[in-house]
This record gives structure tokens, C-alpha cells and sequence, in this order.
């Protein structure tokens, strides 16, 4: 699923000082829940992770060693992006997310070529292994961060999830039955 434009295109007006913070807090809470989350990287801990959502106007870069995210915003034509990343992931949000947990597999979206990685494939490998291994769920872990409205944002974003997750893995198939 990929977001509709009309959603997407706000964010380029929000600050990214804004969005850098909205970030930082989902980014804290998750490696609070998780905290052997990077462990598994051993020696691609220090190196920079770009992701980037194809359908959002936004350019996410994680550097576990700091347990740092920061965004910046992609440029509006075809221009280059300034990155500084050893390894970059191009997808939808929802199936960046999907991957964060686990719940897809990134070798068939890769050879389905609704993935594309490049750069330090080996830290990238390594990164994957490490989501794999943490079990993270962003219904339960983000929701969280709602206080007593927790079991309400859990339901809410559990059900966005699946949704998004059910047409995803729907057109990965029909794209992998056509290669």
C-alpha cells in the first residue's frame, strides 16, 4: 500500500524540526522496548542506514551505535540527495515498516524489486538480522506512548498495519508471478 499524494504532500510544509522530534520519540521507544535491538550488528554498529520511503517526501537515517534517527526532506525533482549513508533502502512506508518487524520477506521484495538496497550489502544483511531477531511490534511498542489510550492506539495502528500489510503482500505476489 502505498500512501495516497494527498497525504503525503503536508509533510512538505511541516518543519523538519518537527518531524525529526515526532521521530526521535518513536525511535527512543522503540529501542527502550528493545534494547539488544543493535547488538546484533557487531561491526556495522557505527555505520549510517538511510531509508527511504518511495511515497513519502522524506528521507530517514539511523545510526544504531547513537541510537540516532534524523530526517531530512528529499528534494522535489529528480536532484540528488546529500545521504552520507553506507547502505540505503528504497520502498513504500508501510512495507519499511512491515520489515521492521519482521513481518515480510525481504528477499522475495527484493527480487520482486519492490525493495531496492544499495550500498554495504553486508550491513544491510546485518541489520535485517537484527530486526529479525527483536520482534518488534509498532502497534504495541508506539501505542505505548499514548498513556491510558494505550489498548485504543494499539487496536488502531494493528489494524492500519494489517490492512496496509494485506494489500502489500497481495501486489508483491502478482509482481513476483509475472519475473
Amino acid at each position: 500500500m502505498q500512501i495516497p499524494p494527498i497525504f503525503a504532500a503536508p509533510l512538505t510544509m511541516i518543519p523538519i524540526p518537527l518531524i525529526e522530534r515526532i521521530c526521535k520519540v518513536m525511535f527512543g521507544r522503540i529501542a527502550k522496548a528493545h534494547p539488544g535491538l543493535f547488538e546484533r550488528l557487531d561491526e556495522h554498529r557505527a555505520k549510517r542506514f538511510a531509508f527511504l520511503p518511495t511515497d513519502l517526501p522524506l528521507a530517514f537515517v539511523v545510526v544504531p551505535e547513537r541510537q540516532e534517527i534524523s530526517v531530512m526532506r528529499k528534494p522535489a525533482e529528480t536532484g540528488t540527495l546529500d545521504l552520507r549513508a553506507d547502505a540505503v533502502t528504497e520502498a513504500p512506508l508501510f512495507l519499511l515498516l512491515a520489515l521492521m518487524e519482521g513481518r515480510c520477506d525481504a528477499d522475495a521484495l527484493f527480487f520482486s524489486r519492490d525493495l531496492s538496497v544499495t550500498g554495504d550489502m553486508e550491513a544491510m544483511l546485518a541489520m535485517r538480522n537484527a530486526l529479525d531477531a527483536s520482534s518488534i511490534d509498532l502497534s504495541e511498542d508506539l501505542a505505548r506512548l499514548a498513556g491510558p489510550f494505550a489498548p485504543i492506539a494499539g487496536r488502531i495502528i494493528g489494524e492500519i498495519r494489517d490492512r496496509a500489510l494485506k494489500d502489500d503482500t497481495l501486489s508483491a505476489r502478482e509482481s513476483a508471478s509475472w519475473n
